[in-house]
């Protein structure tokens, strides 16, 4: 029997997970500074939380969770998207409460699953950044939080991002809409692709935002949310291009994104790139101001954002983006003879302690092999130790590099490891 990773998902090995840990790291900082706090809830929820949040005609219900039955008899779904998980922590640990300080910024770094035909930069188990905002409506969250995204992308060095802006308006605008928008759609419905045609009847803003061809050409012509908003809603959209505007962020309005989920209402983006002549969205969210009341929690606005990180690694490759400095290695300790693996076992131990970077031998090769393992190692200096060392206390510590040697006893390392390696790097008077 040949064992391999399921169908959809990958490994993620050692000389890779540096990049990724380099992402985590960046995204850690960044929205540090935007006082935003990480949240970690479960990988697999009630079937329910998922169905309700995303909406029961949403593509995630329909065709892509990962849902199953568990021992007790449980509908138990993989999480396939952030926002959900985090609302429903929010109100089932009261963090809508009076002594609790508005706005409650949280983000997370976790695998979401669908049980989609894996594609490139998709797979069924995949990684995303997110974060979300909740208890403040105001149009400088929502710019905030797409300027944290931008300061992010600008961090890393990527290039080429595109942000997209729409609004969904309120509840009222947005019926004016679907109503007009129906109207519009159906003497092309013979047209539509076969899921356009369910949507059409069941959401028909979804119908926007498919890529068949067929559907694209339908609706290139059909009215835009933006003749629809009322003058709440209109004025709103307005305060977020101005201030956009304010920060010299630049962005493009288009009038037939609407974003894959029920929840969403005025505010939404994405972060578009192209890669190999195909646009990528590498980041989208919005506001959503009624999940939380839906979630039997008290009124409370909110936007959010999702960062899929496999898309960012593969556009990072795409620009050729190196954004990993060379590992090196600070100290190497070669070993030779039975005393000395002993003495060696203690000697990296206190070096470790001491906060240096250290690699050992354990195969008994002779010394030139371990030189060799060094050099691949980027090893910055080379401690030899062997049964006369040992037997005298004294060694040779040599920097890889320059060759230029220092000697010193095993006390004085254990005591202090510092002096001798700077030692090497006191430049010679002549």
């Amino acid at each position: 029997m040949k064992l391999q990773k399921p169908k959809g998902t990958a490994d993620i090995l050692p000389q890779d997970s540096a990049k990724w840990q380099y992402l985590e790291e960046i995204a850690r900082a960044v929205f540090n500074d935007y006082n935003f706090k990480e949240i970690r809830t479960p990988m697999f929820e009630s079937y329910e939380l998922f169905s309700r949040a995303t909406g029961e005609t949403s593509d995630i219900v329909t065709k892509e969770m990962y849902d199953f039955e568990d021992k007790g008899g449980r509908h138990i779904a993989l999480r396939p998207e952030g926002t959900a998980s985090a609302v429903r922590a929010y109100v089932e640990n009261k963090l809508y409460a009076p002594e609790v300080l508005k706005p409650v910024k949280m983000w997370y770094n976790a695998s979401m699953f669908r049980y989609e035909r894996p594609q490139s930069g998709r797979l069924r188990e995949f990684h995303q950044f997110g974060v979300e905002c909740l208890g403040v409506k105001n149009p400088a969250v929502d710019v905030e939080i797409i300027a944290m995204a931008d300061a992010y992308f600008r961090q890393l060095g990527v290039s080429g991002i595109s942000l997209h802006i729409n609004t969904l308006g309120d509840m009222e605008s947005r019926k004016a809409y679907r109503e007009a928008l129906i109207a519009y759609l159906l003497p092309f419905e013979a047209e539509l692709s076969e899921d356009s045609r369910r949507r059409l009847h069941e959401n028909p803003l979804r119908v926007l935002d498919s890529k068949e061809p067929e559907d694209i050409k339908v609706v290139e012509n059909a009215p835009s949310i933006l003749d629809y908003l009322n003058e709440a809603s209109e004025k709103y959209f307005d305060d977020v291009k101005n201030l956009l505007n304010a920060l010299n962020i630049d962005y493009v309005i288009d009038k037939n994104m609407v974003r894959g989920l029920d929840y969403y209402n005025d505010t939404i983006f994405e972060f578009i790139v192209t890669v190999d002549r195909k646009e990528l969205t590498v980041c989208g969210g919005g506001r959503y101001d009624s999940l939380v009341e839906y979630f039997d929690g008290p009124a409370t606005p909110a936007f959010g954002f999702g960062l899929g990180v496999e898309r960012l690694l593969m556009v990072a490759q795409a620009q050729e983006i190196d954004f990993m400095e060379d590992e090196s290695m600070d100290v190497y300790v070669a070993v030779m003879g039975d005393a000395a693996n002993v003495e060696a076992t203690k000697l990296v131990e206190s070096l470790r302690a001491q906060a240096f970077k250290v690699e050992r031998d354990f195969s008994n090769r002779k010394l030139t092999a371990q030189f060799k393992t060094a050099e691949k190692l980027n090893a910055e200096v080379i401690i030899t130790l062997g049964d006369n060392e040992v037997k005298t206390g004294n060694v040779s510590i040599k920097h890889n590099k320059t060759r230029k040697e220092v000697k010193t006893t095993l006390d004085a390392i254990y005591d202090s490891f510092a002096p001798a390696f700077e030692e090497l790097y006191v430049e010679e008077e002549f």
